[in-house]
């Protein structure tokens, strides 16, 4: 892997994968936490509506550019970023990332493809009402963060999205699409000295080489978190969903972020023996599904248990999920499971690091938060390290029954 930054301040990263298929990526940092004056919702809103055209292209030439060369082009928005992605054959890699490039750097948001995008944006807000398990997490995390730029929902809100103006997204994106914000990546099988050479042409072609000034972006400091609540909603649905957590470790609380990544998988990852997923499922079949999930993001975290089940299994659901964290506070692992533990994450992350894709958003989200990229073996180091002692406390620290919220749609 090759690691690097342009004369006008962006950051680059390219690797070799044995793929035929090329991956690249322009990520952003201007998320829905940078939006600051801004209608809620207006960076998902600028990512969607850069699609509509360019100093260079109409929107029909945007979408159907890599489309008739087998490829993709697609795009997403979160907390902390915006991210441009494309998949193409590797020798349609300086397509892909010209485009990528371009949207970034000359979108003109035509009045009436905005107000096109509006109607689109709207149904996407009203499709999550059908998706109460992605409704719920999301009005969890609002009302976690409630008074902070994380508390602002990523898609606004149907009001938001209409008051959002052309002169509005064409602010935002001059106050934002800041090269010295920005990190370009490349995952292909070609030699890295070709993808590096190729990354900086790119970028100078689009950005030139003058060194632009950071953008300032705002931080949390001294946040005073709301209290945490126990809400139940009736949503009239057939099956219950539920969230309940608390703040965790950020992106940059080390060593407590290791731990709290082991802990979840631990408690409610992905594999069927995890203790949720053992318990509830496999064991008792209360739900399809139960997850604990941790997101990381610069100035804090969120650790949550998500399930769906039918009502009449709620009330066992939580006591279960409430005794299975109480034996990880109370109990230390022993060192053959905590052995165990830290193999499977290993492997989980070696897989979806296998991932040309994923290894290229991976790379992006990277640079922007730490300005490198971590090698596998030091991740490996950094696993291995956690004991179960840390484990444990981290568990009594984040899930202390007097910081859990949690919210029940019913």
């Amino acid at each position: 892997m090759i690691c690097g930054k342009a004369g006008c301040g962006l950051q680059y990263a390219v690797k070799r994968s044995g793929s035929a298929v090329g991956y690249c990526s322009l990520s952003i940092k201007c998320g829905t936490k940078y939006e600051g004056d801004f209608h809620k919702g207006t960076a998902h809103f600028t990512e969607h509506t850069v699609f509509k055209g360019t100093s260079y292209k109409s929107a029909n030439v945007i979408n159907s550019y890599l489309d008739k060369l087998g490829g993709e082009l697609n795009a997403y928005t979160t907390k902390e970023e915006i991210v441009f992605h494309a998949t193409v054959l590797k020798e349609d890699l300086r397509k892909a990332g010209s485009l990528l490039m371009e949207l970034a750097s000359s979108p003109i948001f035509p009045e009436d493809e905005i107000e096109t995008e509006k109607s689109v944006v709207i149904d996407e807000i009203n499709s999550y009402k059908d998706s109460p398990a992605d409704d719920v997490y999301d009005k969890f995390e609002e009302a976690l963060f409630s008074g902070g730029p994380l508390g602002r929902p990523i898609l606004g809100t149907k009001d938001s999205v209409r008051d959002i103006t052309g002169e509005e997204l064409r602010r935002f994106v001059k106050e934002n699409f800041n090269p010295s914000a920005m990190a370009f990546t490349i995952v292909a099988d070609m030699e890295e000295a070709k993808l590096e050479k190729l990354a900086l042409e790119l970028i100078s072609k689009y950005f030139g080489n003058t060194l632009v000034s950071p953008v300032k972006t705002p931080e949390i400091k001294n946040i005073l978190f709301p209290k945490p609540f126990d809400t139940t909603t009736d949503k009239h649905n057939h099956e219950v969903n539920a969230v309940l957590g608390g703040l965790a470790p950020s992106l940059y609380g080390e060593k407590k972020r290791m731990a709290a990544i082991l802990m979840s998988n631990i408690l409610g990852g992905p594999a069927a023996n995890s203790i949720l997923n053992n318990e509830l499922r496999e064991k008792n079949g209360w739900v399809y599904g139960v997850e604990c999930s941790y997101n990381q993001y610069s100035d804090s975290g969120v650790l949550t248990v998500c399930l769906g089940c039918d009502r009449k299994n709620l009330d066992r659901c939580l006591k279960a999920i409430g005794k299975a964290i109480s034996r990880l506070q109370e109990d230390s692992l022993s060192p053959t499971k905590l052995k165990a533990a830290k193999k499977q994450l290993i492997g989980q992350v070696a897989i979806s690091s296998d991932n040309g894709e994923t290894q290229c958003l991976s790379m992006g989200k990277s640079l922007l938060a730490f300005g490198s990229i971590a090698s596998d073996k030091e991740n490996t180091r950094k696993i291995e390290a956690v004991t179960a002692a840390e484990i444990q406390d981290i568990t009594i620290e984040i899930l202390d029954p007097g910081k859990v919220s949690k919210l029940i749609f019913l």
